[in-house]
């Protein structure tokens, strides 16, 4: 082979190194792989990625979506938060197909950030015994953890990142404050869905599913949702959110007065 379309060269990823010829052929070997051109040598790195996920750098985000699992509860109000992962999920082509921690599970890197996506299996109202050892098992601190929920106090399809706070009487949420032994100090999505009409038990009003004029806000709100979720990762949560929530602000204006 012609010596001057050969460039010899040496990289480490983690325990990981890797010796190879760039020309007319590759040859790249790693942890036993054997790689002859550039397809494989990426499917050989994202699988290197992969094992050594939990020490990469930079440190990795793990986005939490409330909800209740089963078709019973689909499309419900109280199972937004589980839609905005799943809508985020989808933007980036991360797959859930596992069970980790008693949640769907799913992780990837979203332009070089790590993320991981969990949404619990445990019913609502037990969400932090799923949450809780996720984030003790990937030894993340609290403001890396976010926490996507339904929230009434906001008019439907207007979202919030807030940084720390309470429940709210937020049974998800309480459950994981909980579990994170009384912090709060973790950051959330709120997803509103607006108050319910007239007398209605605010329980039902939740487990209802969006008529046809709310379902097109929360399409809508997933859509920035997941943009912004996508922002958090390359900006961070304070920079991201502060732009965020100035332009929800003027969206909670201009829809609170409207019915729904």
């Amino acid at each position: 082979m012609n010596s001057k379309l050969l460039e010899k060269f040496q990289f480490s990823f983690k325990n990981v190194d890797c010796v190879g010829l760039i020309g007319c052929n590759w040859m790249v070997e790693a942890n036993g792989w054997l790689c002859k051109d550039y397809t494989h040598m990426n499917e050989m790195l994202r699988r290197i990625c992969q094992r050594n996920f939990c020490t990469c750098s930079p440190r990795p985000w793990l986005f939490v979506g409330l909800g209740n699992p089963g078709d019973k509860y689909r499309g419900t109000r109280h199972n937004v938060g589980f839609e905005m992962l799943d809508a985020f999920a989808n933007s980036q082509g991360i797959l859930m197909e596992t069970v980790h921690c008693k949640a769907m599970f799913g992780k990837g890197f979203v332009n070089g950030i790590p993320v991981l996506l969990a949404k619990p299996l445990t019913y609502m109202n037990l969400s932090g015994e799923s949450i809780g050892p996720l984030a003790a098992y990937y030894k993340l601190p609290l403001n890396r953890v976010v926490v996507f929920h339904d929230d009434m106090d906001l008019p439907c399809g207007v979202l919030r990142l807030h940084p720390k706070g309470g429940h709210n009487r937020h049974n998800g949420l309480k459950s994981v404050i909980y579990h994170f032994h009384g912090n709060g100090e973790f950051p959330r999505l709120r997803i509103g869905i607006g108050r319910p009409p007239g007398q209605m038990d605010p329980k039902a009003f939740m487990l209802q599913k969006f008529n046809v004029t709310s379902r097109e806000r929360i399409d809508a709100a997933l859509l920035e949702g997941a943009h912004a979720l996508e922002q958090v990762l390359s900006k961070g949560f304070s920079e991201s959110s502060n732009c965020f929530n100035t332009t929800q602000k003027y969206k909670h204006i201009r829809l609170q007065t409207l019915p729904t």
